[in-house]
């Protein structure tokens, strides 16, 4: 397949592998740009820019195909050293870079003089467009559907992105809610350039998580995720457990809750320990409605194929219809 997104990041296929916060590490991302996808890195995974120097030279040996890294940039008290973070990267030889968050106005410049592209993930059109303006090669344009931020507009990727299509002269990659390539029929039908998953990765073979959480998740239905936070105006969307219903409970209390309120439940340390050890009650786990559409564990490179076998199927299906 080509595309101006396999064109520009010399991948195979127009399939990219989001940033994953625990998950993206490089049992995952090799194994993704080894099926002809673009594999995804997440810096602040590694807990220092030392290490995910070492984690990038790990990819390295696992896969002579392109891959990137992932750098979300949010607000906080106590940020990480991002600008360390960015150095790692670019002394590291990465040419590929998602961020995800706030725009990387500060960054952008260090990337570009580096010759690394910047794939910058967004939930509306007006801040894809102010990405565009700040010079970000491809925008990920996230719907609703999906994990993680969905933004506060709660705008569905089939008027998304066609808004965002409309909007910008860059490419467009659609993320939220793709999981088959039925979503990857319908990205290209609509004009973008590919997709981006974070979810449908998550439940490969090579994902670095516990199968005890894989298979909990593939069990779930598109019905089976909350969105926390809501009240907090920093939406989340996640799965189905214990721990989510806890969250949204209390945010329903008369009077509202802040985030201290809910803090010991929603800890990075907790989901993290979640996901390795297996219990999919006992932390969050971040996961879109596109597990309604998923009911098994495949390879990195079963799921491309499938994907790309089943998106031509699709394709050539329409066309037959319009020729009708």
């Amino acid at each position: 397949m080509k595309t101006a997104i396999t064109e520009l990041l010399g991948i195979r296929y127009p399939i990219v592998q989001g940033g994953m916060m625990w998950v993206g590490r490089a049992e995952l991302a090799s194994a993704v740009s080894n099926a002809g996808g673009l594999g995804i890195l997440t810096a602040l995974t590694q807990p220092t820019p030392d290490a995910l120097r070492a984690e990038i030279e790990r990819c390295r040996g696992m896969t002579d195909k392109p891959f990137g890294v992932n750098l979300t940039i949010l607000p906080s008290a106590n940020p990480p050293p991002y600008a360390e973070y960015v150095q790692a990267i670019i002394d590291s030889g990465i040419k590929i870079v998602e961020t995800a968050g706030n725009c990387p106005k500060e960054f952008v410049d260090r990337f570009k003089t580096a010759g690394v592209r910047i794939l910058h993930k967004c939930t509306s059109v007006r801040h894809a467009v102010s990405a565009e303006r700040n010079g970000v090669d491809v925008i990920s344009i996230d719907g609703f559907e999906c994990a993680g931020h969905p933004g506060e507009e709660d705008v569905g990727g089939l008027v998304l992105v066609p808004a965002a299509l409309q909007a910008l002269k860059i490419p467009v990659i659609v993320s939220g809610g793709i999981a088959d390539g039925r979503g990857l029929a319908a990205a290209l039908a609509l004009g973008a350039q590919g997709v981006n998953m974070g979810t449908r990765f998550m439940l490969t073979e090579e994902a670095p998580i516990h199968r005890d959480i894989k298979e909990a998740v593939i069990k779930g239905s598109e019905r089976d995720t909350l969105l926390i936070f809501r009240t907090l105006k920093n939406t989340g969307r996640v799965f189905r457990n214990e721990i989510s219903e806890q969250v949204v409970g209390i945010e329903r209390r008369p009077g509202g809750c802040t985030f201290e309120d809910v803090r010991p439940l929603v800890a990075g340390a907790r989901g993290r320990a979640a996901l390795e050890s297996g219990n999919a009650s006992d932390g969050l786990i971040w996961a879109s409605q596109a597990i309604g559409l998923m009911d098994d564990i495949p390879t990195c490179a079963e799921l491309l194929e499938r994907m790309v076998r089943q998106c031509q199927e699709q394709l050539c299906q329409a066309a037959e219809w319009a020729r009708s």
